[in-house]
């Protein structure tokens, strides 16, 4: 269970292929590159599943949204980061501890698991626990740091407003980007 009151991050895109708003669950998937979505094949808009991937600190979501080419960049597809606090608790699924175990996998699925199979589970997971609103793993990218994907039923849980929402490309961030960067052995541009 995450309370009440804990502060999610998220980063998020407003441009590109596939605009977002900070709040927004994506209904397209499954997506290749995500790890725990529950959508089901082929590929496209689906009315009942939406998935939103965020983490307890903003320097997991800037490692795990650019872990592919290892490039920060802050100005491609305007990338915002946002901060919000849960306005209820959320139950969710911990595959951080044992559970994974005794359901026959191992905490691998947060990590180096194929996605295809990590998303096949998660569909299974949505299914078989119509209470949870979600998933807590560890961050594969940020030195196993706590991340969350929820599934649509979490919407409620969400804000009204957010409570810190910057452009990537804001001069606030520069700093932290930088140390960030430099710290993952990322590029900045």
């Amino acid at each position: 269970m995450v309370p009440e009151g804990t502060t999610l991050w998220r980063l998020y895109f407003r441009g590109g292929e596939h605009p977002s708003a900070w709040n927004e669950f994506r209904r397209f998937g499954p997506l290749a590159t995500a790890r725990f979505d529950h959508h089901t094949m082929p590929r496209r808009e689906q009315d009942r599943r939406a998935i939103l991937y965020a983490a307890t600190k903003g320097t997991v979501c800037v490692a795990e949204v650019f872990q592919e080419m290892r490039i920060i960049d802050r100005h491609s597809r305007d990338p915002w980061l946002v901060a919000f606090a849960l306005r209820s608790d959320v139950a969710l699924l911990d595959l951080t501890g044992l559970w994974p175990t005794r359901a026959g996998a191992s905490t691998a699925i947060s990590s180096s698991e194929a996605r295809s199979r990590t998303r096949h589970w998660s569909r299974n997971m949505w299914r078989a626990y119509p209470d949870i609103v979600g998933l807590s793993y560890a961050s594969s990218m940020h030195g196993h740091d706590p991340a969350v994907a929820l599934y649509e039923r979490a919407k409620s849980s969400l804000p009204e407003s957010p409570s810190l929402h910057l452009p990537l490309s804001h001069r606030r961030l520069s700093l932290p980007l930088r140390n960030l960067a430099d710290k993952l052995g990322y590029d900045l541009v």
